[in-house]
């Protein structure tokens, strides 16, 4: 939704000023800058700047500082959480030009790289080096984006969260100041953990503008297995039983029954309809083989049936487009429709139990709302397909996302594995935080004590500095 600017005259003139055609505050190019992969309303910056170095960003958000300007960092424009949104207007500083691999140091198995790199770029320029960086979230998002939101996806089972990939990390901070966090060593007890607390931060307190990110050699063989289950519990409990049984899974994956019926719609695939398990191993040929092996007589423990290994790398490349592809595909079951992506994550020995229950209410609330998960981490995902017009469907669906983040909650659990709170998860990080939320705030209001660095976001409305409170478009 548009609105009319409210920045200052004189700082307008001077961001034309200094970056001409590379400061925009046309509608539609703001419009795209807000969050628009969400049932969130858009809620566009007032300007947008591309940048193309760190200095500039040290530019732009000290000139913000001194106006008092929020900021809101912008990377490939694929969260799901509103992270996006300019609820107080601002600028948005568009990180996409900033997207050079700076070093690959291959004896090390780290890289240098600007927030600007997509996940998919960085693993082409290192396939002749025989490493690559694991983390998939699905989307092509930007390393940065992927850093400040934390980010995980298929593989995280086995290489972890963005959290385990960054060694450390260049940041403007809200007065324009630029700090580094660590330097390319695997380990350092050198005072405060700063790495850590920017990632995840969602541009909250500072903008990422360098990366050192851990990379891992191309596994000599990789194993696929795709096996179906007559139901969900069944399929959970054979993960459950694999990782206690030590196997590395390097991807598992959760697909219910409707979410299989969307895939062979979308992806021309045959698969049964029924709960699917999509499994990778990564090792030496005799090491993925023997894995292949011992998964496989667990899983018939648990009532497989069909299943498949394979290690063609056209077969595997098919089935994990499949997967990817599942936004798509569920919103192919239903025309016209739009779809709400939420997610939550509870301990593995909850999962089967939290998916049912999931399953059974979403039904009771007349919802289509296919599920898939990273089971090995207790990861899963809702698409809720509805129509977004449709005011007692609307209100279904918001009833439902919050029911499943207090059911997740209620488990030991949280209310988002890997998509990040936002705007949308807000509401929930007093039950999942307590006492803890005070700490975060004290360390947002001293790292930003202007609060212009993506305002309202993460933290509740109760937190927002006196004067600076969110106000609805």
């Amino acid at each position: 939704m548009s609105r009319e600017s409210t920045l200052p005259e004189a700082f307008v003139q001077t961001l034309r000023e200094r970056f001409a055609d590379r400061f925009q505050t046309g509608a539609a190019i703001c419009a795209q800058h807000g969050s628009t992969t969400t049932w969130i309303e858009n809620q566009p910056p007032d300007g947008v700047v591309f940048a193309e170095s760190t200095a500039e960003v040290a530019d732009i958000v000290g000139l913000c500082s001194e106006a008092g300007v929020p900021v809101i960092p912008f990377g490939a424009g694929s969260s799901l959480e509103g992270q996006l949104n300019a609820p107080r207007g601002g600028i948005s500083v568009d990180l996409t030009r900033m997207d050079r691999i700076l070093a690959v140091n291959v004896e090390d198995m780290d890289c240098v790289i600007q927030p600007g790199v997509t996940r998919s770029r960085l693993n082409e320029y290192l396939r002749d080096t025989g490493l690559f960086f694991p983390l998939d979230p699905g989307a092509d998002a930007t390393l940065g984006g992927m850093a400040a939101t934390r980010a995980s996806g298929t593989t995280a089972v086995l290489y972890g969260t963005m959290k385990d990939a960054v060694l450390s990390l260049e940041a403007v901070m809200p007065d324009g100041r630029v700090i580094r966090t660590g330097h390319r060593a695997r380990k350092s007890a050198a005072g405060y953990d700063l790495t850590r607390l920017l990632v995840g931060s969602e541009g909250t307190l500072g903008i990422i503008t360098e990366l050192t990110v851990r990379l891992r050699g191309i596994p000599e063989a990789v194993s696929a297995a795709r096996c179906s289950f007559p139901t969900v519990e069944a399929a959970s409990n054979a993960v459950i039983s694999g990782l206690q049984f030590g196997l590395p899974f390097a991807r598992i994956e959760l697909l219910d029954a409707t979410t299989v019926r969307a895939v062979n719609a979308h992806s021309q695939l045959s698969l049964p309809e029924t709960p699917l398990l999509l499994a990778e191993f990564h090792g030496t040929p005799d090491t993925v083989a023997e894995l292949s092996v011992r998964f496989g007589e667990i899983a018939r423990e648990h009532g497989a049936t069909a299943l498949d290994w394979t290690t063609d790398p056209q077969e595997r490349t098919r089935l994990w487009k499949a997967r990817h592809d599942l936004f798509w595909a569920v919103l192919g079951l239903r025309p016209g429709a739009k779809g709400i992506s939420t997610d939550v994550c509870v301990p593995i020995s909850r999962l089967a139990e939290c998916i049912g229950a999931a399953a059974e209410k979403a039904q009771s609330l007349g919802l289509l709302a296919p599920i898939a998960g990273h089971v090995g981490d207790g990861n899963f995902h809702n698409l809720i397909v509805l129509d977004p017009e449709n005011p007692a469907e609307r209100a279904a669906a918001k009833s439902y996302i919050g029911w499943l983040n207090e059911l997740a909650l209620s488990m030991e659990g949280t209310c988002t594995g890997e998509h990040g709170v936002g705007q949308g998860k807000r509401s929930y990080m007093e039950r999942e935080m307590g006492p803890a939320l005070d700490v975060m705030a004290a360390i947002k209001a001293a790292i930003d004590p202007k609060n212009i660095m993506n305002p309202g976001k993460i933290l509740p409305e109760r937190f927002e500095a006196p004067g600076q409170r969110i106000v609805s478009r």
